[in-house]
Protein backbone atom coordinates (compact mmCIF):
# COMPACT_ATOMS: atom_id res chain seq x y z
CA UNK A 1 0.00 0.00 0.00
CA UNK A 2 1.38 3.16 -0.75
CA UNK A 3 2.12 5.77 2.29
CA UNK A 4 1.91 9.16 1.45
CA UNK A 5 3.94 12.49 3.24
CA UNK A 6 1.63 15.91 2.46
CA UNK A 7 4.36 18.45 4.06
CA UNK A 8 3.56 22.41 4.49
CA UNK A 9 6.49 24.76 5.03
CA UNK A 10 8.67 27.41 3.70
CA UNK A 11 12.38 27.78 3.64
CA UNK A 12 13.32 25.14 6.20
CA UNK A 13 11.21 22.36 4.82
CA UNK A 14 12.95 23.33 1.27
CA UNK A 15 16.45 23.02 2.78
CA UNK A 16 15.35 19.73 4.38
CA UNK A 17 13.12 18.27 1.96
CA UNK A 18 15.72 15.64 0.93
CA UNK A 19 16.08 14.43 4.44
CA UNK A 20 11.84 14.29 5.13
CA UNK A 21 11.84 11.76 2.23
CA UNK A 22 14.79 10.06 2.83
CA UNK A 23 12.84 9.60 6.48
CA UNK A 24 9.61 8.14 4.91
CA UNK A 25 11.10 5.90 2.34
CA UNK A 26 13.42 4.67 5.57
CA UNK A 27 9.92 3.95 7.29
CA UNK A 28 7.38 3.18 4.34
CA UNK A 29 9.31 1.95 1.68
CA UNK A 30 10.40 3.00 -1.68
CA UNK A 31 6.45 3.93 -2.84
CA UNK A 32 6.17 6.63 -1.00
CA UNK A 33 4.74 9.29 -2.21
CA UNK A 34 5.54 13.10 -1.25
CA UNK A 35 3.28 15.81 -1.60
CA UNK A 36 5.16 19.29 -0.59
CA UNK A 37 4.79 22.76 -0.55
CA UNK A 38 7.79 24.89 0.68
CA UNK A 39 10.02 27.43 -0.67
CA UNK A 40 11.70 30.68 1.04
CA UNK A 41 10.00 33.28 2.14
CA UNK A 42 6.54 31.54 1.70
CA UNK A 43 3.66 32.40 2.90
CA UNK A 44 0.65 30.18 4.63
CA UNK A 45 -1.99 32.77 3.24
CA UNK A 46 -0.87 35.52 0.72
CA UNK A 47 1.67 35.47 -2.17
CA UNK A 48 5.27 35.99 -1.56
CA UNK A 49 8.51 37.13 -3.42
CA UNK A 50 12.11 36.10 -2.70
CA UNK A 51 14.33 37.77 -5.08
CA UNK A 52 12.64 37.53 -8.35
CA UNK A 53 10.44 34.49 -7.64
CA UNK A 54 6.93 35.26 -6.77
CA UNK A 55 4.73 31.95 -5.31
CA UNK A 56 1.19 31.41 -3.74
CA UNK A 57 0.32 31.47 -0.45
CA UNK A 58 0.64 27.43 1.02
CA UNK A 59 -3.96 27.67 1.22
CA UNK A 60 -3.82 29.48 -2.46
CA UNK A 61 -1.49 26.57 -4.13
CA UNK A 62 -2.15 23.58 -5.93
CA UNK A 63 -1.86 21.23 -3.11
CA UNK A 64 -5.54 21.13 -1.86
CA UNK A 65 -6.91 20.12 -5.42
CA UNK A 66 -4.39 17.52 -5.91
CA UNK A 67 -5.53 15.91 -2.58
CA UNK A 68 -9.21 15.62 -3.55
CA UNK A 69 -7.95 14.19 -6.98
CA UNK A 70 -5.60 11.31 -5.59
CA UNK A 71 -6.93 8.45 -4.31
CA UNK A 72 -7.12 7.58 -0.24
CA UNK A 73 -3.72 6.49 1.04
CA UNK A 74 -2.06 6.35 4.87
CA UNK A 75 -1.03 9.83 5.50
CA UNK A 76 1.21 12.04 7.44
CA UNK A 77 1.49 15.63 7.59
CA UNK A 78 3.33 18.53 8.55
CA UNK A 79 2.81 21.81 9.25
CA UNK A 80 5.97 23.65 9.62
CA UNK A 81 7.63 26.85 9.58
CA UNK A 82 4.79 28.98 10.76
CA UNK A 83 7.08 32.22 11.96
CA UNK A 84 7.44 33.37 8.09
CA UNK A 85 4.20 35.40 8.68
CA UNK A 86 5.58 37.42 11.58
CA UNK A 87 7.62 38.91 9.49
CA UNK A 88 5.11 40.10 7.05
CA UNK A 89 3.52 42.10 9.65
CA UNK A 90 0.59 39.41 10.29
CA UNK A 91 -0.97 39.30 13.67
CA UNK A 92 -0.66 36.02 15.63
CA UNK A 93 -4.47 35.94 15.33
CA UNK A 94 -4.16 36.23 11.68
CA UNK A 95 -1.14 33.76 11.41
CA UNK A 96 -3.05 31.04 13.82
CA UNK A 97 -6.30 31.50 11.71
CA UNK A 98 -4.45 30.45 8.67
CA UNK A 99 -2.80 27.74 10.13
CA UNK A 100 -6.10 26.49 11.69
CA UNK A 101 -7.64 26.17 7.90
CA UNK A 102 -4.35 23.92 7.30
CA UNK A 103 -5.39 21.94 10.12
CA UNK A 104 -9.17 22.33 8.72
CA UNK A 105 -8.35 21.05 5.24
CA UNK A 106 -5.84 18.34 5.89
CA UNK A 107 -8.60 16.48 8.88
CA UNK A 108 -10.19 15.46 5.47
CA UNK A 109 -7.88 13.53 4.42
CA UNK A 110 -5.70 12.49 7.77
CA UNK A 111 -5.55 12.72 11.60
CA UNK A 112 -1.99 11.76 11.74
CA UNK A 113 -1.05 15.29 12.00
CA UNK A 114 2.34 16.80 13.13
CA UNK A 115 2.46 20.65 13.73
CA UNK A 116 6.01 21.74 14.96
CA UNK A 117 6.48 24.95 17.43
CA UNK A 118 8.69 28.47 16.81
CA UNK A 119 12.54 28.10 17.94
CA UNK A 120 12.03 30.35 20.30
CA UNK A 121 15.04 30.23 22.03
CA UNK A 122 16.90 30.97 18.98
CA UNK A 123 14.79 33.85 18.18
CA UNK A 124 14.90 35.47 22.07
CA UNK A 125 18.73 35.26 21.41
CA UNK A 126 18.80 37.76 18.28
CA UNK A 127 20.00 40.84 19.00
CA UNK A 128 19.05 43.48 16.49
CA UNK A 129 21.96 43.36 14.65
CA UNK A 130 21.46 39.77 12.99
CA UNK A 131 17.61 40.41 13.41
CA UNK A 132 18.08 43.55 10.64
CA UNK A 133 20.51 41.20 8.43
CA UNK A 134 18.13 38.21 8.46
CA UNK A 135 15.49 40.68 7.44
CA UNK A 136 16.93 42.39 4.96
CA UNK A 137 18.20 39.63 3.36
CA UNK A 138 14.85 37.27 3.20
CA UNK A 139 11.70 40.00 4.19
CA UNK A 140 13.48 43.16 2.52
CA UNK A 141 10.14 44.88 1.98
CA UNK A 142 9.46 44.36 5.93
CA UNK A 143 9.68 46.76 8.91
CA UNK A 144 8.96 44.30 12.03
CA UNK A 145 11.10 45.45 14.85
CA UNK A 146 12.75 42.32 16.50
CA UNK A 147 11.27 43.19 19.66
CA UNK A 148 7.80 43.10 17.66
CA UNK A 149 9.03 39.72 15.98
CA UNK A 150 9.74 38.56 19.56
CA UNK A 151 6.30 39.29 21.07
CA UNK A 152 4.82 38.07 18.16
CA UNK A 153 6.82 34.71 18.29
CA UNK A 154 5.87 34.08 21.58
CA UNK A 155 2.12 34.00 20.91
CA UNK A 156 2.25 32.24 18.19
CA UNK A 157 4.36 29.62 19.55
CA UNK A 158 1.21 29.43 22.58
CA UNK A 159 -1.30 29.33 20.20
CA UNK A 160 0.34 26.38 18.25
CA UNK A 161 0.33 24.56 21.67
CA UNK A 162 -3.24 25.16 22.21
CA UNK A 163 -4.35 24.41 19.27
CA UNK A 164 -2.37 21.14 18.64
CA UNK A 165 -3.90 20.21 22.09
CA UNK A 166 -7.39 21.45 20.99
CA UNK A 167 -7.34 19.66 17.43
CA UNK A 168 -5.18 16.23 18.42
CA UNK A 169 -2.08 16.96 16.74
CA UNK A 170 1.65 15.80 17.55
CA UNK A 171 3.48 18.70 18.51
CA UNK A 172 7.33 18.46 17.61
CA UNK A 173 9.66 21.20 19.45
CA UNK A 174 12.14 22.22 17.74
CA UNK A 175 15.16 21.74 20.14
CA UNK A 176 17.39 24.85 20.32
CA UNK A 177 20.62 22.46 19.52
CA UNK A 178 19.18 22.38 16.29
CA UNK A 179 20.16 25.65 14.81
CA UNK A 180 23.80 27.68 15.23
CA UNK A 181 24.57 30.81 14.14
CA UNK A 182 21.32 31.31 11.62
CA UNK A 183 18.69 31.56 14.33
CA UNK A 184 16.03 30.38 11.95
CA UNK A 185 17.30 27.68 9.88
CA UNK A 186 17.90 24.10 10.80
CA UNK A 187 21.93 23.51 10.74
CA UNK A 188 22.70 21.55 7.63
CA UNK A 189 24.68 19.00 8.93
CA UNK A 190 21.48 18.00 11.79
CA UNK A 191 18.82 17.55 9.01
CA UNK A 192 18.81 13.80 9.07
CA UNK A 193 18.42 13.81 12.89
CA UNK A 194 16.04 16.82 13.09
CA UNK A 195 13.87 16.11 10.19
CA UNK A 196 13.88 12.22 11.36
CA UNK A 197 12.80 13.07 14.37
CA UNK A 198 9.77 15.55 13.14
CA UNK A 199 8.04 13.25 10.82
CA UNK A 200 8.95 9.99 13.00
CA UNK A 201 8.81 11.62 17.27
CA UNK A 202 11.40 11.27 19.34
CA UNK A 203 10.86 7.97 20.16
CA UNK A 204 12.04 6.71 16.44
CA UNK A 205 14.00 3.79 16.59
CA UNK A 206 16.92 5.20 14.43
CA UNK A 207 18.24 8.23 12.94
CA UNK A 208 17.12 7.92 8.61
CA UNK A 209 19.58 7.42 6.36
CA UNK A 210 21.04 10.59 4.52
CA UNK A 211 20.20 11.78 0.66
CA UNK A 212 22.53 11.92 -1.60
CA UNK A 213 23.80 15.51 -2.96
CA UNK A 214 22.49 14.82 -6.07
CA UNK A 215 18.58 14.03 -5.17
CA UNK A 216 19.21 17.01 -2.38
CA UNK A 217 20.02 19.27 -5.26
CA UNK A 218 16.96 17.85 -7.50
CA UNK A 219 14.54 18.37 -4.72
CA UNK A 220 15.91 22.01 -4.26
CA UNK A 221 15.91 22.92 -7.47
CA UNK A 222 12.25 21.37 -8.62
CA UNK A 223 9.56 23.49 -9.80
CA UNK A 224 6.41 23.93 -7.88
CA UNK A 225 3.35 24.15 -10.05
CA UNK A 226 2.96 27.39 -10.18
CA UNK A 227 5.36 29.93 -9.46
CA UNK A 228 6.24 33.84 -10.73
CA UNK A 229 10.08 34.79 -12.35
CA UNK A 230 10.35 38.16 -13.19
CA UNK A 231 6.33 38.80 -12.88
CA UNK A 232 5.97 36.18 -15.35
CA UNK A 233 3.69 32.96 -14.42
CA UNK A 234 4.96 29.51 -15.06
CA UNK A 235 2.99 26.49 -14.69
CA UNK A 236 4.54 23.01 -14.24
CA UNK A 237 2.34 20.59 -13.73
CA UNK A 238 3.38 17.99 -11.20
CA UNK A 239 2.93 14.43 -12.43
CA UNK A 240 5.07 12.97 -10.04
CA UNK A 241 8.46 12.91 -10.18
CA UNK A 242 10.32 9.65 -9.28
CA UNK A 243 13.30 9.61 -7.43
CA UNK A 244 16.28 7.62 -8.02
CA UNK A 245 16.45 6.51 -4.32
CA UNK A 246 12.48 5.60 -4.67
CA UNK A 247 9.48 7.49 -3.66
CA UNK A 248 7.60 10.22 -5.90
CA UNK A 249 7.75 14.07 -5.28
CA UNK A 250 4.72 16.37 -6.21
CA UNK A 251 5.71 20.17 -5.50
CA UNK A 252 3.28 22.95 -4.99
Amino acid sequence: MTHRVVALGASNLLRGLAAVVAAARDTWGPGVEVLAAGGHGRSYGRRSTFLARGIPGILECGIWDELERLPPAPTRALITDVGNDILYGRSPAQVLAWVGEAVDRLQRHTRDIVATDLPLASIRRLSNVKFLAVRTVLFPASRVTVEQAQEAAAAVDEGMVALAAARGLRLQHLREEWYGFDPIHIRASLWPTAWGEILMGPDADRVPGRSTRREWLRLYRTRPERRWMFGREQVTPQRGTALAGGGVLRMY
